[in-house]
């Protein structure tokens, strides 16, 4: 199974590339707040740096994914999905990826170390998420294994345009959002949000965010 999402209240609970913004509970939605202790960055600070995309394949297979990427310009796409495999869309399946992404320009990886499903450890201070999961991704984003994956990614994105791929459409509804909020917050790489239609959508720090002094992020704002 190869959904972001975790512990999501619908009825189905299957693949899906909607568009549909409704915030459920338990799941804080976006917001274009400055989180604490991060203060606004200037217009125009991060101009001439390249940004990382990010974007899910939801239920699109080639015919769908490859214009789009060819449209925003990606020439690596780094899968962060922790089961990199779809039973109902073959094309986004790894060893198809491996594949047909080359054939089609762009570069393509796995790094399972950026894969979501994390468990929260006992007394995670991570108290802004309510979502089981997203707070144990959050406690992830200060390990080792973590920080050396975004290093390793951001040094791909400076190289090359570069985009994080997972299944789930919605950004927000996904790890993704947690990857992005480190880098723009933690590495000040700007971060932009691939839609299906083509539209790019600049990453909103999410506000329970604070950056500590030792440069790692915690969600423990309200």
């Amino acid at each position: 199974m190869s959904r972001c999402r975790a512990n999501w209240p619908t009825s189905g609970g299957t693949e899906s590339s909607a568009t549909t913004s409704t915030t459920p509970p338990g799941w804080p939605s976006p917001s274009p707040t400055t989180p604490a202790g991060v203060p606004p960055a200037a217009p125009g600070s991060l101009e001439g740096v390249e940004p990382l995309l990010t974007f899910g394949h939801g239920t699109a297979g080639r015919a769908e994914l490859a214009p789009l990427l060819r449209g925003a310009g990606v020439r690596s796409v780094v899968d962060v999905r922790t089961a990199p495999g779809s039973r109902r869309n073959p094309d986004v399946h790894r060893d198809a990826l491996a594949e047909w992404l080359p054939a089609e320009g762009v570069g393509y990886r796995w790094d399972k170390r950026l894969g979501g499903f994390r468990r929260a450890a006992p007394g995670s201070p991570d108290t802004f998420w309510r979502n089981d999961s997203f707070r144990g991704y959050a406690g992830h984003t200060r390990s080792p294994e973590f920080l050396d994956a975004m290093d390793e990614l951001l040094r791909e994105a400076g190289q090359a345009r570069t985009a994080v791929m997972c299944s789930e459409s919605v950004w927000w509804r996904c790890h993704r959002r947690l990857i992005a909020d480190f880098a723009v917050l933690a590495r000040g790489r700007p971060v932009l949000h691939l839609a299906h239609d083509g539209r790019l959508t600049e990453h909103p720090p999410t506000p329970g965010a604070r950056l500590q002094e030792d440069g790692l992020l915690v969600y423990d704002g309200e």
